[in-house]
């Protein structure tokens, strides 16, 4: 039983990061969809390298400089896996008007205008949130929304998988592979890896971010079904880059002015 969850685990990291993995790790849709319920808890992973980055440049450099680490180096870690997805949303339903061409524009490896407006964007929005929240928090402070927002926002791109549909054909061999059945004894695994960290705040206000999150991760369910009649890997990568920037500026806003 255990054998089998670090089997499930390491497939997760290797689906989910650039982290290298042992060569026997599993490479079929059955593992993936079991490796699903690790999706927050490489969330985990990522910010603890990002936050490591982050607590330790700032100290001999100015903060600014060393958010612009922090985010390379979760960058780095994932291969901007999700980033990736995010712009290939922005490509596709930017550029697309019927559900056939939507999902031809984001199989597409070429980035477009959409995507690249969209990344530079997000990432902009992504280092100024966390800027000025480094002026109203301690770096211990900072560094645990950071931790925060990647484990919650993957339990978000969760919530996807476990009540929307796969939008693609099973055939499509050029789509990112991506899990589409999600049992709940996994769901309720990925749950707790998803809001755990959320205790270290210990405040109800906190709650308030995660409502922000799941509005922001219900209305992008109901605009991919109502487009393409659910998901895609992309879509999923979107919900994350997506719901990590709102915690972000949900927790901005409840610690200057709650």
């Amino acid at each position: 039983m255990l054998r089998q969850e670090i089997r499930v685990f390491f497939t997760a990291l290797m689906f989910y990061s650039r982290i290298p993995c042992p060569k026997w790790v599993d490479h079929s849709s059955e593992m993936l969809n079991k490796a699903t319920r690790y999706f927050p808890l490489i969330g985990w992973i990522v910010a603890g390298i990002s936050g490591g980055v982050l607590y330790a440049f700032v100290q001999i450099l100015p903060t600014s400089v060393a958010i612009i680490l922090s985010m390379i180096a979760s960058i780095l870690v994932t291969g901007a896996f999700h980033e990736d997805g995010f712009a290939d949303v922005c490509d596709g339903f930017g550029g697309g008007w019927t559900k056939k061409r939507i999902l031809e524009i984001m199989k597409d490896s070429v980035i477009g205008a959409y995507g690249v407006v969209g990344m530079v964007l997000i990432l902009l929005l992504k280092y100024l949130v966390l800027k000025e929240l480094s002026v109203l928090l301690s770096l211990v402070d900072l560094c645990a929304i950071l931790f925060s927002a990647h484990a919650v926002s993957r339990f978000m791109a969760v919530l996807l998988i476990k009540f929307s549909a796969y939008a693609r054909e099973n055939e499509d061999a050029k789509a990112k592979p991506v899990a589409k059945r999600l049992p709940t004894s996994s769901f309720l695994v990925a749950f707790v890896f998803g809001l755990a960290p959320l205790i270290y705040f210990q405040s109800i206000y906190i709650l308030l971010a995660i409502l922000h999150l799941l509005l922001i991760t219900a209305y992008l369910g109901r605009y991919f079904r109502k487009w393409i009649g659910g998901y895609t890997g992309d879509c999923l990568g979107a919900t994350q880059q997506v719901t990590e920037v709102v915690f972000y500026l949900s927790c901005l806003g409840i610690w200057k002015f709650i």
